[in-house]
């Protein structure tokens, strides 16, 4: 394999913002349909990023071949978005536009995201829910058949459209029907219950994938003109998250150590209105979403460690601390400020629960006020999930609610045309860093993943193939037995271990490291510990690590241990990033760089930039590569929300 050469070029359109990206697409390069039918695009993930992008690609004509590790793309981890997605749409008529759109979203993520990239997410966001409704997605609607609209954290319009409570699941169903469709037209190949386990670059340009059939064990090579990483995101790295059990950073952690740029790692958002843990047995957590953040008042009593129920606590003792810090925004105050402040009080013995770690989110004052059954119509469903996790009535007692790892900021480095440093590789969705910055607003993820499969990715990666000749390259071919070889060592090696320690305490001991280090405040003396730490937990688990079954043959333990293997050196990336990453901003919060009202101090001098990092070997601290921010219309400033 030829040497990859590390080049940060954000090929960022001249001109003036607004007129970027129209620019842009009327000089792309294009691909004329006889020669589509001659090109194939892999596509690893088929969430509302993947399916989105695989059913457009397939739609312009191109033969896409769509992996996923579920057995059906319907599986994938969108469907467990709740809330709402974002659009300019300005149906309320209370102010928004593109611009504000922008604004709020550069705003939200602290400073640190590209202006280019926000602004065509925004400009993009009103199509997707045109595209969405004539999908047949059933958006909330007004009386008089007009879509509906709520607000979330981080803005003062109405600007989120949602579906109740089951936003992702009926966003997936939309996209999921157009990739079967383009299924049963012979233009997508399917591959379920199949995990990417390495990307394949010839040439220094990314040719393909090598996978593992989950039932069979088989190891196969599959070749194209590009590949698409639509593979989500990696809160898993701390254990227990509000991602589903199976989601991990394993497609985009070897294409980092192909050559591709890991940017931002350490930008990992940690969502206010979880279900709090109820003990050590747990594996996951449950989101609610923030929408109930329209209607729910969140308190914590004012005396410490109250003992009282919630009902018999009156109101002059009760502390709407949201409300009190940040009368502007109150409740809707945006997820990483919101978080802090639940954990403030908590920290101070004022949390509530058997625990003691959670707040109250209250609907007493909504109910009195619209009634019983208007609230079961906006967040029913929500309400029902929070009764049978908890066994508790949330429209007679509080809900109880504590901060959790939910969603990443980070991922592999992309360009304007969501290309990463590697060519051939395109990074969309969550995989990738680009829109939100160092903390994004509650429900932007949809928009963005919808943006780059729908809107983005299927005329830029058209520039691209425009532009490299087609060849006649195999599976055949040196590269691909060569990464065959290296897939199948790894597995082996993953099974040498002589211990009886299953993969699953490794994750929770590395995931109880994280949370204390780079969980929802960081400082040195802690970032140090975990890096000198990791090594030997990494170290002990190849050593120790026990898995029944056998690698050709359905095997759960040899799937996780592979992905807490990867975890195992990834976060060793983000201790890195966080520790180099010398200020606070948005959810990277330095204990040693706060305000004297306790808020993020960013340092806009040394830190106003993108932080990209090179694999230079395990073990190996990886190298740094900075890609400077240039705000030209959005004015650098102290984030306030009072």
């Amino acid at each position: 394999m030829s040497e990859i050469r590390f080049e940060l070029d954000a090929r960022i359109p001249d001109g003036p913002l607004e007129e970027k990206w129209d620019r842009h697409r009327a000089e792309m390069r294009l691909v004329s349909p006889k020669n589509k039918r001659n090109r194939r695009i892999i596509v690893v993930g088929t969430g509302l990023a993947g399916a989105s992008a695989a059913a457009s690609l397939a739609e312009q004509g191109y033969q896409v071949e769509a992996f996923t590790f579920h057995d059906s793309p319907r599986r994938a981890h969108s469907i467990a978005a709740q809330g709402g997605i974002n659009a300019a749409k300005n149906y309320q008529n209370d102010g928004d536009s593109v611009w504000r759109l922008f604004h709020d979203t550069i705003k939200g993520g602290d400073f640190r995201s590209r202006e280019a990239n926000v602004y065509r997410l925004a400009q993009v966001s009103t199509s997707i829910i045109d595209q969405c409704v004539a999908q047949g997605v059933p958006f909330a609607r007004e009386y008089g058949g007009q879509l509906a609209n709520r607000s979330f954290g981080g803005a003062q319009v109405s600007r989120t459209f949602y579906c109740r409570g089951q936003t992702g699941q009926q966003l997936l169903l939309g996209a999921y029907s157009s990739l079967s469709r383009q299924i049963a037209n012979g233009q997508i190949r399917q591959h379920t219950r199949t995990e990417m386990h390495d990307l394949v670059v010839v040439e220094g340009r990314a040719r393909g994938i090598i996978t593992r059939d989950l039932v069979t064990g088989e190891i196969n090579s599959h070749v194209a003109d590009a590949v698409v990483l639509a593979t989500g995101g990696y809160s898993n790295v701390y254990y227990l998250s509000t991602n589903a059990k199976a989601s991990n950073v394993t497609a985009a952690f070897r294409a980092y150590k192909r050559g591709a740029a890991m940017a931002n790692p350490c930008f990992t958002q940690i969502h206010p209105t979880c279900i709090p843990a109820s003990g050590e047995h747990q594996s996951k957590l449950t989101l609610m979403s923030e929408s109930l953040r329209n209607d729910g008042r969140i308190w914590v009593p004012k005396n410490l460690d109250e003992s009282r129920p919630a009902g018999e606590i009156p109101e002059d003792e009760r502390d709407y601390y949201l409300e009190r810090k940040y009368p502007s925004f109150g409740n809707l105050a945006p997820r990483d400020i919101s978080s802090r402040a639940a954990k403030e009080v908590c920290d101070e013995g004022r949390g509530v629960g058997p625990t003691k770690r959670g707040v109250f989110l209250d609907f007493s004052d909504a109910i009195e006020q619209f009634g019983k059954e208007t609230i079961r119509k906006r967040y029913g469903n929500l309400f029902d999930m929070y009764s049978h996790i908890t066994n508790e009535d949330p429209y007679q007692t509080p809900m109880r609610i504590y901060p959790a790892p939910h969603y990443t900021m980070g991922g592999l480095w992309v360009d304007y045309n969501l290309m990463s440093n590697l060519p051939g590789l395109f990074v969309i969705g969550e995989a990738n860093f680009s829109d939100h910055g160092a903390n994004r607003l509650g429900a932007s993820a949809l928009m963005q993943g919808l943006a780059d499969g729908y809107f983005i990715l299927p005329y830029t990666i058209g520039d691209y193939i425009a532009q490299t000749p087609r060849d006649q390259l195999s599976a055949d071919s040196v590269e691909f037995k060569e990464t065959e070889t290296e897939t199948r060592a790894r597995l082996s090696r993953l099974q040498s271990g002589s211990g009886k320690r299953t993969p699953t305490s490794f994750h929770r001991e590395l995931g109880e490291l994280m949370i204390e280090a780079c969980g929802m405040s960081r400082s040195e003396a802690g970032l140090l510990d975990a890096l000198a730490r990791i090594p030997a937990l990494r170290e002990e688990f190849y050593q120790h690590v026990s898995l029944p079954g056998e690698r050709a043959n359905l095997n759960l333990a040899l799937e996780q241990a592979g992905r807490v293997a990867d975890f195992l050196e990834f976060a060793e990336v983000m201790c890195h990033d966080a520790l180099a990453r010398d200020e606070s901003c948005g959810a990277h919060f330095r204990v040693e760089h706060q305000t004297d009202q306790g808020e993020a101090e960013r340092n806009d001098e040394d830190y106003c930039n993108v932080s990209a990092w090179e694999f230079t070997g395990v073990g190996s601290p990886p190298a740094l590569h900075a890609e400077a921010l240039e705000l030209e219309t959005v004015e650098l400033a102290v984030r306030n929300y009072k």
